[in-house]
């Protein structure tokens, strides 16, 4: 599933080719994805200005005076921006025609969802749609810091792992991310939450930090292949020190790392780096 790093590298590389233009139309292939697409979306948003593509979470807005846009990747979408003859494949579901411009040519954003767990839904102007309701704050922000999940933490019994990956506490820190930043910060995802201690938090919060930063920085030299007709974006190449890394040595003492599951989800940590 596309992460933080990855939705971002996403907005970054649709936004300039979006921003200020008006929309000449909304074809839909099919009336659903993860859940139906709102009638707003081919009702209202055609002949809109794209005022701002913004991120929260893993969620993309496209805003507009009428409303936004909301859509997610889920486990395998992408959106790309490509010209309006592009061919249209089994699983290009969404188009999103746009208007040309006296420096650039008609386009269309087009969302390809082979799996079709992602979404495209409707915000009206001046709410805040139910799934972006209850989030914590951005990872990147100055809101989101140790004191923040050392506050949170208290009294929580559940692995720091599962804490730190929900989007109540802080949004986008993803499976991949959760495991490496803990390997950084040397915490044991297994640890109960509620026991990790302010000073740890704190140096967990700042990996965080790091390394969505890094990822995201190393995403940014892939922007090209959002206009590509023939392929998906691609991403950061990553560098992991322990996540899908099960029964090798650790990067750092040569311990094997070791796999569990937590949540439902593959865990990977080094038994002796990580207390």
């Amino acid at each position: 599933m596309p992460e933080l790093p990855e939705v971002e590298t996403t907005r970054r590389g649709i936004a300039p080719y979006l921003v200020g233009r008006h929309v000449t139309g909304v074809l839909l292939r099919r009336p659903d994805l993860r859940w139906p697409i709102p009638p707003e979306v081919t009702e209202l948003l055609p002949g809109q200005r794209i005022d701002a593509v913004e991120r929260r979470a893993k969620y993309l807005l496209l805003h507009t005076a009428a409303g936004s846009a909301l859509l997610h990747l889920g486990m395998t979408g992408v959106l790309r921006v490509l010209p309006p003859d592009a061919p249209v494949g089994k699983h290009d579901h969404v188009d999103i025609g746009l208007e040309a411009t006296p420096t650039q040519a008609p386009r269309l954003l087009r969302f390809t969802d082979p799996r079709r767990f992602g979404c495209l839904l409707w915000q009206p102007p001046g709410t805040v749609h139910e799934l972006l309701a209850n989030l914590g704050p951005e990872p990147l922000t100055d809101a989101f810091d140790g004191d923040l999940l050392w506050q949170r933490s208290r009294g929580r019994t559940a692995a720091v792992k599962l804490f730190l990956m929900d989007n109540a506490v802080v949004v986008g820190v993803g499976n991949i991310y959760a495991s490496e930043a803990l390997f950084r910060a040397g915490i044991d995802p297994r640890r109960a939450a509620g026991s990790v201690s302010r000073a740890r938090y704190a140096r967990l919060a700042a990996e965080v930090k790091h390394l969505l930063a890094w990822a995201i920085e190393r995403g940014g030299t892939t922007l090209r292949d959002f206009l590509n007709p023939d392929g998906a974006p691609g991403y950061f190449f990553r560098e992991l020190m322990v996540y899908g890394r099960a029964g090798e040595p650790c990067r750092v003492c040569g311990t094997p790392i070791r796999q569990v599951v937590l949540g439902q989800r593959s865990t990977f940590w080094c038994p002796r780096c990580q207390r």
